[in-house]
């Protein structure tokens, strides 16, 4: 099975051709923004760290934020600077290049003579890159070198036992073609690590995602003095019907279908091999998403039982859900329903039939909602941070 996609320099493929346009830290914001806005055909990756944090955190950003721009997606980046924070010019070029060999650029305020200065020449490096990435074009690409994220956020009932289920057949008919498959979102797995213990490739592996779900639940307990099943559920899973954090997570681990799990990554980890894998990742959508797509992930699969719209700059995201009154309510920014699973119209296989049809078009260019909206987001969670 193929998909049209890029090919990258060392290797990686992509299924969007980017070229992305970020501050090197917060303070450069509007300087990135203006060369973004003034090029066609540019991304801008909102950045707001790169500089007073702790040295295991800028470690941290680093990582992800490198992950970014060296994901398949992106053909070429330039990243804008203002000249003394702790993120400098050479933390970034090594950054990168230590995951791939792609057109990146970097400039700084200060060195340019301020904000104007630093936008024009921002705009004639911007310019030059979109000019190269046109010049490519999508060739014929085996989906076994699709990797995909799987994410939920906003979920109700219909989540666990309608859209995270048919997103797992889908999860197992990747894995069997041969593509690799990454859910997230460690304290959502909190109450289901009986399941994880018995879906390791290896028994290692299996105590590797049970003792990773226990810090999480340790760790939140030590530095907030607080029990995450005060918090999680939220108030709108609750109110949608959700009633404790165990039935979230069960729910929750259905993304992930029936295929071992090959290993466990940290955040923002590259995917190197093959099948599926659990990132040690917050459950907070926005930095769940960003780490996998740092990992590498091409595409996201996002299930969502009440509706939301969030999605990546650099990744498109599916939104799928299993509320038929949330897909006529929300259809500007759903894009699957798989309610007919419930209604008994159609069987989960069938579904999960659609939706691998329906990713393969958006690896081929479609548009999903999230794109369509310009809802993407870049969010670097904080390596001490539990949120």
């Amino acid at each position: 099975m193929k998909f049209l996609g890029y090919r990258r320099p060392g290797g990686r493929t992509g299924v969007r051709n980017l070229v992305a346009v970020m501050p090197g830290v917060l303070c450069s914001s509007a300087a990135a923004r203006k060369i973004a806005d003034a090029v066609p055909g540019t991304t801008f990756l909102y950045n707001h760290n790169g500089c007073g944090q702790s040295p295991s955190d800028t470690e941290h950003t680093l990582e992800i934020l490198s992950g970014l721009i060296a994901n398949g997606n992106v053909y070429g980046a330039l990243i804008v600077g203002l000249g003394c924070e702790a993120t400098q010019r050479e933390l970034y070029l090594a950054a990168v290049s230590a995951k791939s060999d792609k057109p990146l650029h970097y400039i700084s305020i200060h060195e340019e003579g301020g904000i104007g200065g630093a936008v024009a020449a921002g705009i004639k490096i911007a310019e030059k890159l979109v000019e190269e990435a046109r010049k490519l074009k999508r060739e014929e690409i085996d989906i076994s070198e699709l990797i995909v994220g799987l994410e939920c956020g906003g979920s109700d009932p219909t989540s666990g036992i309608s859209a995270n289920v048919v997103l797992g057949d889908l999860s197992d008919r990747l894995v069997d073609l041969g593509a690799a498959v990454v859910i997230s979102e460690t304290s959502e797995a909190i109450g289901a690590e009986n399941i994880l213990l018995a879906r390791g490739r290896t028994p290692e592996i299996g105590r590797r995602l049970c003792e990773m779900t226990a810090r999480w639940d340790r760790d939140i307990k030590e530095q907030t003095g607080a029990d995450i099943r005060l918090t999680n559920p939220t108030p709108g899973n609750i109110a949608a019907g959700l009633t404790t954090l165990s039935e979230k997570s069960l729910g929750c681990i259905h993304k992930s279908g029936t295929r071992p799990f090959e290993g466990v990554l940290a955040a923002g980890e590259y995917i190197k091999g093959r099948g599926l894998y659990y990132m040690d990742t917050t459950a907070y959508d926005c930095g769940s998403i960003t780490a996998k797509i740092a990992g590498g992930a091409q595409l996201v699969a996002f299930t969502t039982g009440m509706g939301n719209p969030i999605g990546s700059p650099v990744a498109p995201v599916i939104k799928i859900t299993g509320n038929h009154a949330t897909f006529e309510k929300h259809n500007d920014m759903i894009d699957f329903d798989t309610s007919a699973s419930l209604s008994g119209e159609k069987s989960v296989e069938e579904l999960g039939e659609e939706l691998l049809d329906f990713t393969l078009s958006v690896c081929c260019g479609r548009e999903t909602k999230a794109e369509i909206n310009e809802a993407g987001v870049v969010f670097v969670n904080q390596r001490h941070s539990c949120g």
